[in-house]
Protein backbone atom coordinates (compact mmCIF):
# COMPACT_ATOMS: atom_id res chain seq x y z
CA UNK A 1 0.00 0.00 0.00
CA UNK A 2 1.25 3.09 -1.30
CA UNK A 3 0.71 6.92 0.40
CA UNK A 4 3.07 9.28 -0.16
CA UNK A 5 3.40 12.23 -2.14
CA UNK A 6 6.19 10.72 -4.50
CA UNK A 7 6.27 6.54 -4.69
CA UNK A 8 7.88 3.72 -7.31
CA UNK A 9 6.09 1.58 -9.41
CA UNK A 10 8.32 -0.88 -10.76
CA UNK A 11 7.12 -3.29 -13.67
CA UNK A 12 8.42 -6.63 -13.70
CA UNK A 13 8.22 -10.00 -14.38
CA UNK A 14 7.94 -12.46 -11.84
CA UNK A 15 6.61 -16.15 -11.40
CA UNK A 16 2.86 -16.73 -10.08
CA UNK A 17 0.96 -20.31 -9.67
CA UNK A 18 -2.20 -21.04 -10.28
CA UNK A 19 -4.74 -23.75 -11.74
CA UNK A 20 -1.34 -26.08 -11.09
CA UNK A 21 1.00 -24.29 -13.35
CA UNK A 22 3.37 -21.78 -13.24
CA UNK A 23 4.26 -18.90 -15.61
CA UNK A 24 5.89 -15.74 -15.39
CA UNK A 25 3.03 -12.51 -15.70
CA UNK A 26 3.84 -8.86 -15.89
CA UNK A 27 3.47 -7.47 -12.74
CA UNK A 28 4.17 -4.09 -10.46
CA UNK A 29 6.70 -4.48 -7.83
CA UNK A 30 6.51 -7.72 -8.01
CA UNK A 31 2.97 -7.88 -6.59
CA UNK A 32 -0.39 -9.58 -8.53
CA UNK A 33 -2.62 -7.46 -7.82
CA UNK A 34 -0.34 -4.36 -7.25
CA UNK A 35 -0.27 -1.96 -4.57
CA UNK A 36 -3.56 -0.19 -3.97
CA UNK A 37 -1.95 3.72 -4.26
CA UNK A 38 -3.90 5.98 -1.47
CA UNK A 39 -4.36 9.74 -1.40
CA UNK A 40 -6.21 12.41 0.03
CA UNK A 41 -9.20 14.54 -1.68
CA UNK A 42 -6.96 17.56 -3.35
CA UNK A 43 -3.69 15.61 -3.13
CA UNK A 44 -0.92 15.47 -6.49
CA UNK A 45 1.54 12.86 -6.50
CA UNK A 46 4.13 11.83 -8.64
CA UNK A 47 4.52 8.11 -9.48
CA UNK A 48 7.90 7.22 -10.86
CA UNK A 49 7.44 4.47 -13.18
CA UNK A 50 10.33 2.30 -14.05
CA UNK A 51 10.16 -0.34 -16.74
CA UNK A 52 12.04 -3.34 -16.07
CA UNK A 53 10.08 -5.87 -18.67
CA UNK A 54 10.53 -6.90 -22.12
CA UNK A 55 8.09 -5.28 -23.47
CA UNK A 56 6.79 -1.54 -23.98
CA UNK A 57 4.17 -0.35 -21.27
CA UNK A 58 2.56 2.52 -20.17
CA UNK A 59 0.17 3.02 -16.97
CA UNK A 60 -3.72 4.98 -16.93
CA UNK A 61 -4.95 6.30 -13.59
CA UNK A 62 -8.47 5.16 -14.50
CA UNK A 63 -11.09 7.88 -13.74
CA UNK A 64 -8.29 10.27 -12.22
CA UNK A 65 -9.77 13.72 -14.23
CA UNK A 66 -5.52 14.82 -14.45
CA UNK A 67 -7.46 18.80 -14.93
CA UNK A 68 -5.08 20.40 -17.83
CA UNK A 69 -2.77 17.61 -17.52
CA UNK A 70 -3.82 14.74 -20.24
CA UNK A 71 0.28 14.32 -20.40
CA UNK A 72 0.26 11.55 -17.76
CA UNK A 73 -3.31 10.00 -18.67
CA UNK A 74 -1.74 6.62 -20.10
CA UNK A 75 -3.26 5.60 -23.28
CA UNK A 76 -0.58 4.19 -25.44
CA UNK A 77 -0.14 6.35 -28.67
CA UNK A 78 -3.18 8.40 -27.39
CA UNK A 79 -1.50 10.88 -24.48
CA UNK A 80 1.66 8.79 -25.06
CA UNK A 81 4.12 7.11 -26.51
CA UNK A 82 4.81 3.85 -24.40
CA UNK A 83 8.27 3.57 -21.73
CA UNK A 84 10.48 1.35 -23.30
CA UNK A 85 12.31 -1.73 -21.62
CA UNK A 86 14.73 0.29 -19.47
CA UNK A 87 13.13 3.62 -19.63
CA UNK A 88 11.08 5.65 -16.92
CA UNK A 89 8.65 8.13 -16.74
CA UNK A 90 7.29 10.07 -14.13
CA UNK A 91 3.57 10.85 -13.71
CA UNK A 92 1.96 13.70 -12.13
CA UNK A 93 -1.48 12.30 -10.95
CA UNK A 94 -3.83 15.37 -10.17
CA UNK A 95 -6.71 14.20 -8.29
CA UNK A 96 -9.35 17.17 -8.16
CA UNK A 97 -13.14 15.98 -7.80
CA UNK A 98 -12.43 12.06 -6.83
CA UNK A 99 -13.43 10.64 -3.49
CA UNK A 100 -13.99 7.26 -3.48
CA UNK A 101 -12.16 4.04 -5.61
CA UNK A 102 -10.41 4.24 -8.50
CA UNK A 103 -7.75 2.18 -9.72
CA UNK A 104 -4.70 2.12 -12.38
CA UNK A 105 -4.00 -0.30 -14.61
CA UNK A 106 -1.64 -0.85 -18.17
CA UNK A 107 -2.85 0.70 -21.00
CA UNK A 108 -0.53 -1.04 -23.90
CA UNK A 109 -1.64 -4.06 -25.76
CA UNK A 110 -2.94 -6.27 -23.01
CA UNK A 111 -0.44 -5.92 -20.24
CA UNK A 112 -3.56 -5.11 -17.76
CA UNK A 113 -4.58 -8.55 -17.73
CA UNK A 114 -1.96 -8.58 -14.43
CA UNK A 115 -0.64 -5.00 -14.48
CA UNK A 116 -3.23 -3.64 -12.02
CA UNK A 117 -4.35 -2.35 -8.53
CA UNK A 118 -6.72 0.14 -6.73
CA UNK A 119 -7.17 3.79 -6.06
CA UNK A 120 -8.66 4.68 -2.40
CA UNK A 121 -8.74 8.44 -2.55
CA UNK A 122 -10.33 9.65 1.34
CA UNK A 123 -12.26 12.98 1.96
CA UNK A 124 -10.26 15.81 2.99
CA UNK A 125 -8.67 16.04 6.35
CA UNK A 126 -11.82 17.46 9.14
CA UNK A 127 -14.49 16.32 6.85
CA UNK A 128 -15.97 12.64 6.55
CA UNK A 129 -17.84 10.16 4.69
CA UNK A 130 -21.59 10.95 3.93
CA UNK A 131 -22.55 7.47 5.57
CA UNK A 132 -21.30 6.00 9.02
CA UNK A 133 -17.69 5.49 9.39
CA UNK A 134 -17.07 1.39 8.83
CA UNK A 135 -15.00 -0.25 10.59
CA UNK A 136 -12.29 -1.59 7.75
CA UNK A 137 -11.87 -0.99 4.49
CA UNK A 138 -11.17 -3.45 1.82
CA UNK A 139 -10.50 -3.25 -1.47
CA UNK A 140 -11.95 -6.48 -3.62
CA UNK A 141 -10.34 -6.88 -7.03
CA UNK A 142 -12.07 -8.86 -9.74
CA UNK A 143 -9.97 -10.27 -12.40
CA UNK A 144 -9.21 -13.28 -15.35
CA UNK A 145 -6.63 -15.23 -15.50
CA UNK A 146 -5.16 -17.38 -18.15
CA UNK A 147 -3.00 -20.37 -17.93
CA UNK A 148 -1.30 -18.71 -21.51
CA UNK A 149 0.75 -16.29 -21.68
CA UNK A 150 -1.26 -13.27 -22.29
CA UNK A 151 0.44 -12.10 -24.86
CA UNK A 152 0.39 -15.20 -26.94
CA UNK A 153 -3.50 -14.75 -26.23
CA UNK A 154 -3.43 -11.35 -27.67
CA UNK A 155 -1.06 -12.44 -30.56
CA UNK A 156 -3.38 -15.49 -31.55
CA UNK A 157 -6.11 -13.34 -31.62
CA UNK A 158 -4.20 -11.11 -34.11
CA UNK A 159 -2.98 -13.81 -36.31
CA UNK A 160 -6.41 -15.78 -36.84
CA UNK A 161 -8.98 -12.26 -36.86
CA UNK A 162 -10.64 -14.65 -34.68
CA UNK A 163 -11.96 -14.46 -30.88
CA UNK A 164 -9.39 -14.55 -28.43
CA UNK A 165 -8.88 -17.67 -26.49
CA UNK A 166 -11.59 -17.38 -22.83
CA UNK A 167 -10.11 -16.76 -19.28
CA UNK A 168 -9.54 -19.90 -17.30
CA UNK A 169 -10.80 -18.64 -14.33
CA UNK A 170 -12.22 -15.09 -12.97
CA UNK A 171 -10.44 -13.97 -9.65
CA UNK A 172 -10.81 -12.13 -6.45
CA UNK A 173 -7.92 -9.92 -5.63
CA UNK A 174 -5.99 -12.43 -7.65
CA UNK A 175 -6.79 -16.02 -6.91
CA UNK A 176 -9.21 -18.16 -8.19
CA UNK A 177 -10.84 -19.66 -4.98
CA UNK A 178 -12.19 -22.85 -4.30
CA UNK A 179 -14.05 -23.63 -7.06
CA UNK A 180 -10.70 -24.46 -9.42
CA UNK A 181 -8.22 -26.78 -9.19
CA UNK A 182 -5.20 -26.37 -6.92
CA UNK A 183 -6.54 -23.38 -5.88
CA UNK A 184 -8.23 -23.92 -2.48
CA UNK A 185 -5.53 -22.88 -0.59
CA UNK A 186 -4.90 -19.62 -1.62
CA UNK A 187 -8.67 -18.43 -1.64
CA UNK A 188 -8.97 -15.02 -0.42
CA UNK A 189 -10.92 -14.89 3.13
CA UNK A 190 -12.38 -11.90 4.50
CA UNK A 191 -12.04 -11.80 8.55
CA UNK A 192 -14.95 -10.08 10.07
CA UNK A 193 -15.96 -9.11 13.74
CA UNK A 194 -19.63 -9.82 14.05
CA UNK A 195 -21.76 -6.31 14.72
CA UNK A 196 -19.41 -4.58 12.35
CA UNK A 197 -19.28 -2.83 9.20
CA UNK A 198 -16.90 -3.11 6.06
CA UNK A 199 -16.32 -1.06 3.41
CA UNK A 200 -15.90 -3.08 0.51
CA UNK A 201 -14.43 -1.09 -2.51
CA UNK A 202 -15.00 -3.39 -5.36
CA UNK A 203 -12.79 -3.05 -8.98
CA UNK A 204 -13.94 -4.84 -12.35
CA UNK A 205 -10.00 -5.12 -13.73
CA UNK A 206 -11.80 -8.43 -15.60
CA UNK A 207 -10.45 -7.99 -19.31
CA UNK A 208 -13.50 -9.14 -21.65
CA UNK A 209 -16.53 -9.68 -18.98
CA UNK A 210 -19.16 -7.59 -17.08
CA UNK A 211 -19.52 -9.67 -13.83
CA UNK A 212 -22.08 -10.37 -11.16
CA UNK A 213 -21.13 -10.21 -7.74
CA UNK A 214 -22.82 -11.43 -4.10
CA UNK A 215 -21.91 -12.68 -1.15
CA UNK A 216 -23.93 -15.47 0.44
CA UNK A 217 -26.91 -14.05 3.22
CA UNK A 218 -25.71 -10.63 3.22
CA UNK A 219 -27.04 -7.78 1.44
CA UNK A 220 -24.50 -5.15 0.10
CA UNK A 221 -25.54 -1.57 0.21
CA UNK A 222 -23.62 0.59 -2.09
CA UNK A 223 -23.27 3.62 -1.48
CA UNK A 224 -20.67 5.01 -4.23
CA UNK A 225 -19.43 4.32 -7.33
CA UNK A 226 -16.39 5.04 -9.86
CA UNK A 227 -15.62 7.85 -6.60
CA UNK A 228 -18.38 9.51 -6.68
CA UNK A 229 -21.25 8.81 -4.03
CA UNK A 230 -24.69 7.70 -4.39
CA UNK A 231 -28.15 7.47 -2.49
CA UNK A 232 -27.75 4.18 -0.50
CA UNK A 233 -28.91 1.03 -2.25
CA UNK A 234 -29.73 -2.27 -0.66
CA UNK A 235 -29.31 -5.07 -3.34
CA UNK A 236 -28.80 -8.94 -2.55
CA UNK A 237 -25.87 -9.10 -5.85
CA UNK A 238 -24.45 -6.34 -7.84
CA UNK A 239 -23.62 -5.72 -11.99
CA UNK A 240 -20.30 -4.18 -12.63
CA UNK A 241 -18.24 -3.91 -15.81
CA UNK A 242 -15.09 -3.63 -16.72
CA UNK A 243 -13.36 -0.07 -15.62
CA UNK A 244 -16.42 0.16 -12.86
CA UNK A 245 -15.88 0.66 -9.60
CA UNK A 246 -18.07 0.44 -6.53
CA UNK A 247 -18.04 1.04 -2.88
CA UNK A 248 -20.59 -1.08 -0.98
CA UNK A 249 -21.02 -1.59 2.82
CA UNK A 250 -21.18 -5.06 4.02
CA UNK A 251 -22.62 -5.17 7.47
CA UNK A 252 -21.37 -8.76 9.42
CA UNK A 253 -24.72 -9.48 11.09
CA UNK A 254 -24.87 -12.89 10.34
CA UNK A 255 -24.57 -16.01 12.76
CA UNK A 256 -20.48 -16.77 12.86
CA UNK A 257 -19.79 -18.69 10.31
CA UNK A 258 -18.37 -18.95 6.82
CA UNK A 259 -19.63 -17.48 3.78
CA UNK A 260 -19.29 -17.78 0.05
CA UNK A 261 -18.35 -14.25 -2.13
CA UNK A 262 -18.82 -15.11 -5.58
CA UNK A 263 -18.30 -13.26 -9.39
CA UNK A 264 -19.72 -14.83 -12.06
CA UNK A 265 -20.08 -13.20 -16.13
CA UNK A 266 -22.58 -11.94 -17.21
CA UNK A 267 -22.69 -12.31 -21.13
CA UNK A 268 -25.31 -11.69 -23.63
CA UNK A 269 -23.76 -12.19 -27.08
CA UNK A 270 -25.49 -15.24 -29.12
CA UNK A 271 -22.20 -16.18 -31.16
CA UNK A 272 -19.73 -15.67 -28.37
CA UNK A 273 -18.05 -18.23 -25.81
CA UNK A 274 -16.93 -16.67 -22.27
CA UNK A 275 -15.64 -17.77 -19.30
CA UNK A 276 -18.71 -19.77 -17.14
CA UNK A 277 -16.95 -20.43 -14.16
CA UNK A 278 -17.56 -18.85 -10.77
CA UNK A 279 -14.89 -17.46 -8.54
CA UNK A 280 -15.21 -17.43 -4.69
CA UNK A 281 -13.61 -15.93 -2.21
CA UNK A 282 -14.61 -16.48 2.24
CA UNK A 283 -16.22 -14.45 4.59
CA UNK A 284 -14.99 -15.81 7.51
CA UNK A 285 -16.57 -14.36 11.12
CA UNK A 286 -14.71 -14.68 13.85
CA UNK A 287 -15.77 -17.05 16.57
CA UNK A 288 -16.23 -20.77 17.16
CA UNK A 289 -18.88 -22.10 14.99
CA UNK A 290 -21.53 -25.12 15.88
CA UNK A 291 -21.39 -26.07 12.11
CA UNK A 292 -18.15 -25.16 11.10
CA UNK A 293 -18.77 -26.65 7.47
CA UNK A 294 -22.53 -25.42 6.56
CA UNK A 295 -21.32 -22.76 4.54
CA UNK A 296 -17.60 -23.12 4.41
CA UNK A 297 -14.98 -24.00 1.49
CA UNK A 298 -15.03 -27.30 2.45
CA UNK A 299 -18.13 -27.35 0.66
CA UNK A 300 -18.61 -26.44 -3.23
CA UNK A 301 -22.54 -27.78 -3.14
CA UNK A 302 -24.42 -25.17 -5.36
CA UNK A 303 -26.57 -24.51 -1.67
CA UNK A 304 -23.18 -23.00 -0.31
CA UNK A 305 -22.78 -20.27 -3.02
CA UNK A 306 -25.14 -17.02 -2.99
CA UNK A 307 -28.21 -17.24 -5.86
CA UNK A 308 -26.86 -15.20 -8.85
CA UNK A 309 -28.84 -13.92 -11.82
CA UNK A 310 -28.95 -16.28 -14.85
CA UNK A 311 -25.60 -15.45 -17.18
CA UNK A 312 -27.88 -13.79 -19.60
CA UNK A 313 -30.23 -11.69 -17.53
CA UNK A 314 -30.19 -7.98 -18.99
CA UNK A 315 -33.20 -7.63 -16.75
CA UNK A 316 -31.63 -8.09 -13.50
CA UNK A 317 -28.13 -6.49 -14.81
CA UNK A 318 -30.00 -3.18 -15.26
CA UNK A 319 -32.22 -3.27 -12.90
CA UNK A 320 -29.24 -3.01 -10.12
CA UNK A 321 -27.65 -0.17 -12.55
CA UNK A 322 -30.87 1.26 -13.11
CA UNK A 323 -31.19 1.66 -8.98
CA UNK A 324 -28.40 3.74 -8.57
CA UNK A 325 -28.87 7.68 -8.17
CA UNK A 326 -26.41 10.67 -7.11
CA UNK A 327 -26.31 11.67 -3.78
CA UNK A 328 -27.03 15.07 -4.82
CA UNK A 329 -27.35 16.49 -1.45
CA UNK A 330 -25.67 20.13 -0.23
CA UNK A 331 -22.49 19.16 0.25
CA UNK A 332 -22.03 16.84 -2.51
CA UNK A 333 -23.97 18.37 -5.29
CA UNK A 334 -24.71 17.61 -8.60
CA UNK A 335 -24.52 20.20 -12.21
CA UNK A 336 -26.70 18.03 -14.70
CA UNK A 337 -26.44 20.13 -18.47
CA UNK A 338 -29.66 21.05 -19.15
CA UNK A 339 -28.73 23.05 -22.20
CA UNK A 340 -26.87 21.20 -24.71
CA UNK A 341 -24.78 22.75 -27.48
CA UNK A 342 -23.17 19.34 -28.99
CA UNK A 343 -25.35 16.29 -29.48
CA UNK A 344 -23.52 13.25 -30.82
CA UNK A 345 -25.28 10.03 -31.30
CA UNK A 346 -23.14 7.49 -32.39
CA UNK A 347 -23.01 3.55 -32.81
CA UNK A 348 -21.08 1.09 -31.08
CA UNK A 349 -20.95 -1.97 -33.58
CA UNK A 350 -18.94 -5.41 -33.84
CA UNK A 351 -17.54 -5.83 -37.45
CA UNK A 352 -15.89 -7.65 -39.68
CA UNK A 353 -13.01 -6.75 -42.24
CA UNK A 354 -12.36 -9.30 -45.37
CA UNK A 355 -9.49 -11.79 -44.59
CA UNK A 356 -6.90 -11.15 -46.69
CA UNK A 357 -5.62 -14.29 -46.71
CA UNK A 358 -7.83 -16.47 -48.74
CA UNK A 359 -10.99 -16.41 -46.16
CA UNK A 360 -9.03 -18.15 -43.54
CA UNK A 361 -9.52 -15.81 -41.07
CA UNK A 362 -11.67 -17.05 -37.94
CA UNK A 363 -13.73 -15.05 -37.70
CA UNK A 364 -17.51 -15.24 -38.98
CA UNK A 365 -17.66 -16.55 -42.28
CA UNK A 366 -14.08 -16.56 -43.18
CA UNK A 367 -13.53 -13.03 -42.12
CA UNK A 368 -11.96 -11.02 -39.50
CA UNK A 369 -13.38 -9.40 -36.36
CA UNK A 370 -13.37 -5.61 -35.84
CA UNK A 371 -15.33 -3.01 -34.13
CA UNK A 372 -16.65 0.55 -34.44
CA UNK A 373 -18.10 3.95 -33.55
CA UNK A 374 -20.47 5.30 -35.87
CA UNK A 375 -18.79 3.26 -38.65
CA UNK A 376 -15.28 4.09 -38.12
CA UNK A 377 -12.76 1.51 -36.86
CA UNK A 378 -10.41 3.49 -35.14
CA UNK A 379 -6.56 2.96 -36.16
CA UNK A 380 -3.65 4.13 -33.61
CA UNK A 381 -1.06 6.11 -34.73
CA UNK A 382 2.06 5.50 -34.83
CA UNK A 383 3.10 8.74 -32.39
CA UNK A 384 1.37 10.02 -29.58
CA UNK A 385 -1.91 12.07 -30.82
CA UNK A 386 -1.68 14.87 -27.67
CA UNK A 387 1.98 15.45 -28.67
CA UNK A 388 0.81 15.93 -32.25
CA UNK A 389 -2.33 18.06 -31.52
CA UNK A 390 0.39 19.97 -29.32
CA UNK A 391 3.15 21.12 -31.88
CA UNK A 392 0.30 21.32 -34.50
CA UNK A 393 1.74 18.63 -36.59
CA UNK A 394 -0.04 17.81 -39.86
CA UNK A 395 -1.21 13.89 -41.11
CA UNK A 396 -1.63 12.01 -37.43
CA UNK A 397 -4.97 12.28 -37.40
CA UNK A 398 -8.07 13.54 -38.61
CA UNK A 399 -11.05 16.02 -36.92
CA UNK A 400 -14.19 14.70 -38.76
CA UNK A 401 -15.66 12.40 -36.48
CA UNK A 402 -19.18 12.19 -37.19
CA UNK A 403 -21.86 13.22 -34.88
CA UNK A 404 -24.47 10.99 -36.46
CA UNK A 405 -24.19 7.21 -38.27
CA UNK A 406 -23.35 7.79 -41.72
CA UNK A 407 -25.84 4.96 -42.39
CA UNK A 408 -29.51 4.91 -40.76
CA UNK A 409 -31.09 1.41 -40.03
CA UNK A 410 -33.17 -0.31 -37.48
CA UNK A 411 -30.26 -0.53 -35.56
CA UNK A 412 -31.29 -3.68 -33.60
CA UNK A 413 -33.23 -5.68 -36.45
CA UNK A 414 -31.59 -9.48 -35.81
CA UNK A 415 -31.84 -9.51 -40.13
CA UNK A 416 -29.31 -6.71 -41.02
CA UNK A 417 -28.14 -6.48 -45.17
CA UNK A 418 -24.07 -7.74 -44.72
CA UNK A 419 -23.09 -4.56 -46.16
CA UNK A 420 -23.34 -3.36 -42.64
CA UNK A 421 -20.93 -5.47 -41.34
CA UNK A 422 -17.71 -3.75 -42.64
CA UNK A 423 -16.54 -0.52 -41.62
CA UNK A 424 -14.02 2.54 -42.47
CA UNK A 425 -10.61 2.32 -41.12
CA UNK A 426 -9.45 5.98 -39.66
CA UNK A 427 -7.88 7.76 -37.03
CA UNK A 428 -10.60 10.64 -36.54
CA UNK A 429 -11.05 12.86 -33.50
CA UNK A 430 -14.33 15.29 -32.58
CA UNK A 431 -13.02 18.35 -31.41
CA UNK A 432 -15.06 20.44 -28.67
CA UNK A 433 -14.98 23.82 -27.63
CA UNK A 434 -13.91 24.53 -24.00
CA UNK A 435 -16.91 24.48 -21.55
CA UNK A 436 -19.42 23.12 -24.46
CA UNK A 437 -21.75 21.10 -23.17
CA UNK A 438 -22.45 17.61 -24.44
CA UNK A 439 -24.82 14.84 -24.90
CA UNK A 440 -24.17 11.62 -26.34
CA UNK A 441 -26.26 8.78 -27.20
CA UNK A 442 -24.68 5.38 -27.56
CA UNK A 443 -26.38 3.35 -29.76
CA UNK A 444 -25.66 -0.78 -29.70
CA UNK A 445 -26.13 -2.40 -32.57
CA UNK A 446 -27.05 -6.24 -33.43
CA UNK A 447 -24.58 -6.14 -36.36
CA UNK A 448 -22.77 -9.42 -35.45
CA UNK A 449 -25.25 -10.39 -32.94
CA UNK A 450 -25.24 -7.64 -30.53
CA UNK A 451 -23.56 -7.87 -26.94
CA UNK A 452 -23.17 -5.11 -23.81
CA UNK A 453 -20.74 -2.29 -24.38
CA UNK A 454 -18.82 -0.39 -21.19
CA UNK A 455 -17.96 2.65 -23.12
CA UNK A 456 -15.15 4.14 -20.43
CA UNK A 457 -14.47 8.29 -21.05
CA UNK A 458 -11.02 9.52 -20.29
CA UNK A 459 -10.53 12.87 -18.15
CA UNK A 460 -13.99 13.58 -17.56
CA UNK A 461 -16.93 12.12 -15.48
CA UNK A 462 -20.57 11.97 -17.08
CA UNK A 463 -24.28 11.76 -15.77
CA UNK A 464 -26.33 8.74 -16.89
CA UNK A 465 -29.45 10.89 -17.91
CA UNK A 466 -31.04 7.53 -19.51
CA UNK A 467 -30.73 3.86 -21.13
CA UNK A 468 -33.09 1.49 -22.79
CA UNK A 469 -33.71 -1.36 -24.71
CA UNK A 470 -34.14 -1.69 -28.49
CA UNK A 471 -33.64 1.85 -30.88
CA UNK A 472 -33.61 5.18 -28.96
CA UNK A 473 -36.32 7.38 -29.56
CA UNK A 474 -35.31 10.99 -29.99
CA UNK A 475 -39.17 11.83 -29.46
CA UNK A 476 -40.08 9.79 -26.44
CA UNK A 477 -36.72 8.72 -24.41
CA UNK A 478 -35.99 12.16 -23.55
CA UNK A 479 -39.07 12.63 -21.69
CA UNK A 480 -38.04 9.92 -19.73
CA UNK A 481 -34.26 11.07 -18.65
CA UNK A 482 -34.00 11.78 -15.09
CA UNK A 483 -32.15 15.29 -14.77
CA UNK A 484 -32.78 15.41 -11.20
CA UNK A 485 -29.79 12.84 -9.33
CA UNK A 486 -28.49 10.68 -11.78
CA UNK A 487 -25.49 8.82 -11.15
CA UNK A 488 -22.19 10.43 -12.09
CA UNK A 489 -19.73 8.07 -13.97
CA UNK A 490 -16.89 7.69 -15.85
CA UNK A 491 -17.76 3.98 -17.29
CA UNK A 492 -21.27 2.90 -18.16
CA UNK A 493 -22.32 -0.26 -19.57
CA UNK A 494 -24.06 0.06 -23.13
CA UNK A 495 -27.16 -2.87 -22.74
CA UNK A 496 -27.09 -5.36 -25.65
CA UNK A 497 -29.21 -4.16 -28.77
CA UNK A 498 -30.13 -0.81 -26.46
CA UNK A 499 -29.09 3.09 -25.96
CA UNK A 500 -27.43 4.71 -23.16
CA UNK A 501 -27.88 8.66 -22.75
CA UNK A 502 -24.78 11.01 -21.23
CA UNK A 503 -24.04 14.23 -20.54
CA UNK A 504 -21.11 16.28 -19.58
CA UNK A 505 -19.52 19.67 -19.73
CA UNK A 506 -16.29 19.87 -21.83
CA UNK A 507 -14.00 21.97 -19.34
CA UNK A 508 -10.99 19.86 -19.29
CA UNK A 509 -8.64 20.81 -21.91
CA UNK A 510 -6.51 18.14 -23.27
CA UNK A 511 -7.02 14.99 -25.79
CA UNK A 512 -9.53 12.27 -24.06
CA UNK A 513 -9.66 9.08 -25.13
CA UNK A 514 -13.00 6.96 -25.28
CA UNK A 515 -13.56 3.66 -26.16
CA UNK A 516 -15.12 -0.02 -25.09
CA UNK A 517 -13.64 -1.29 -22.10
CA UNK A 518 -13.67 -4.90 -23.42
CA UNK A 519 -10.20 -5.24 -24.64
CA UNK A 520 -11.28 -7.02 -27.69
CA UNK A 521 -13.49 -4.30 -28.74
CA UNK A 522 -10.98 -2.05 -28.04
CA UNK A 523 -8.28 -3.84 -29.81
CA UNK A 524 -10.80 -4.12 -32.76
CA UNK A 525 -11.51 -0.06 -33.39
CA UNK A 526 -14.60 0.66 -30.59
CA UNK A 527 -12.95 4.02 -29.70
CA UNK A 528 -12.47 7.58 -31.25
CA UNK A 529 -11.04 10.84 -29.33
CA UNK A 530 -12.20 13.93 -27.78
CA UNK A 531 -9.90 17.42 -28.21
CA UNK A 532 -10.88 19.35 -25.95
CA UNK A 533 -9.78 22.89 -26.85
CA UNK A 534 -8.50 25.55 -24.60
CA UNK A 535 -10.82 28.30 -22.90
CA UNK A 536 -9.88 31.89 -22.97
CA UNK A 537 -8.24 32.35 -19.58
CA UNK A 538 -4.73 31.31 -18.59
CA UNK A 539 -6.51 28.85 -15.88
CA UNK A 540 -8.67 27.17 -18.68
CA UNK A 541 -5.72 25.77 -20.96
CA UNK A 542 -4.22 22.76 -21.30
CA UNK A 543 -0.42 22.83 -19.16
CA UNK A 544 2.94 22.32 -20.65
CA UNK A 545 4.01 18.92 -20.92
CA UNK A 546 6.84 17.53 -18.66
CA UNK A 547 10.27 16.88 -19.54
CA UNK A 548 10.96 13.18 -19.59
CA UNK A 549 7.96 12.56 -21.95
CA UNK A 550 8.28 9.19 -23.14
CA UNK A 551 9.55 9.25 -27.48
CA UNK A 552 8.22 7.15 -29.86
Amino acid sequence: MLFSVECILWVKEATYTRLCSAKKILTVNGQFPGPTIEAQHGDTIYVNVYNQGKQNITIHWHGVLQPRYPWADGPEYITQCPIKPGGRFRQKIIFSTEEGTLWWHAHSDWSRATVYGAIIIHPKVGTRYPFPKPDAEVPIILGEWWKEDITKVLQQMHDTGGDPNISDAFTINGQPGDLYPCSKQGTFKLTVDRGKTYLLRLINAAMNIILFFAIKEHNLTVVGVDAGYTKPLSSEYVTISPGQTIDALLSANQKPDLYYMVARAYSTGSNHHFDNTTTTAIVQYKGKYSNPTSSSSSSSSSSSLPSLPFYNDTNAAFSFLGGLKSLADKKHPIDVPLHIRNRIFTTISVNSFPCQDNNNCAGPNGTRFAASMNNISFVNPSTALLQAYYQHTNGVYGDNFPDMPPFLFNFTDIFLPLNLETPKRGTEVMVLDYNTTVEIVLQGTALMGGIDHPIHLHGNNFYIVGFGLGNFDIYKDPLKYNLKDPPLRNTVSVPINGWVTVRFKADNPGVWLLHCHIDRHMTWGMKTVFIVKDGDQPEERLLPPPPDMPRC
